[in-house]
Parts: structure tokens; C-alpha cells; sequence
């Protein structure tokens, strides 16, 4: 009886094991669609093409691996220029949580996104975007 009891348990373990392991990529997986609707909230400030113009904030064609401060006819903020910040993933992600606290002095007023999913998102959807010419 307690061979068998013992038997379940561990096949129940296992079977947890690797479920947790493909969690991650099932839960945080890119979506363009989601990234789209995330990009809804920087709409209003930002454009993402290739020649378009800045608004509030700056064009973010092709954002990730550029040095912060950079895109040319923009007028940045004297803390975002002094920063010694590149915008890959992980500095946007930290970035895109709270702007304000990652960059301190930054005119960026958005509070910040709260979900992680979203970040991941929206992060893909720059990327993506940036492809296109």
C-alpha cells in the first residue's frame, strides 16, 4: 500500500515539475496582437515608424540597442541626455515600470506599466515594428 501511495506522489511531483517549467513560456510568451493594445497608452505620445515624426515623447523606430537620449531631433531631458542608459530589453522593462524612478528627472509623465506581460508585450511590438521599413 505504501509502495503504491509512495508511486503516486512521486508521478504527481514529476508531472508538477514539468508543468512549472513550461509555465513561464506558456504565460510569457510575445504576443504582437497584446503588444498593440499595450502600445495604446504611448500612442498618444510616441510614434514607431521609420521617419515619422516625434510627439510628446520620441519616435521609438528601432529604440532597443540605441543609447538613451539619442534619437536625433528630440529635445530630451538633461537627465535622460547625462544618463549613460542603452535601451536594450531588460533597461526598457525596468524603464517601462516606473520611468520616473529608472531615470530620475526624465519628463516622461506616464506612471508606468504594472504588468509584466504587458511590458514583454510591448517590448516585442517595438521590436517587430522596427523591422518594417
Amino acid at each position: 500500500m505504501y509502495l503504491i501511495w509512495s508511486l503516486k506522489v512521486r508521478t504527481i511531483i514529476i508531472i508538477l515539475s514539468f508543468s512549472f517549467l513550461l509555465l513561464p513560456n506558456q504565460v510569457f510568451s510575445e504576443d504582437f496582437d497584446n503588444g498593440k493594445k499595450v502600445y495604446r497608452k504611448c500612442k498618444a505620445c510616441h510614434t514607431i515608424a521609420l521617419g515619422a515624426k516625434h510627439r510628446v515623447g520620441p519616435n521609438l523606430y528601432k529604440v532597443i540597442n540605441r543609447k538613451a537620449g539619442k534619437a536625433e531631433g528630440y529635445r530630451y531631458s538633461k537627465a535622460m541626455k547625462k544618463s549613460d542608459v542603452v535601451w536594450n530589453e531588460e533597461n526598457l522593462s525596468q524603464y517601462l515600470v516606473n520611468p520616473r524612478k529608472f531615470i530620475k528627472g526624465t519628463k516622461m509623465a506616464f506612471a508606468g506599466l504594472k504588468k509584466d506581460i504587458d511590458i514583454i508585450n510591448v517590448i516585442f511590438y517595438i521590436k517587430e515594428m522596427s523591422k518594417k521599413n
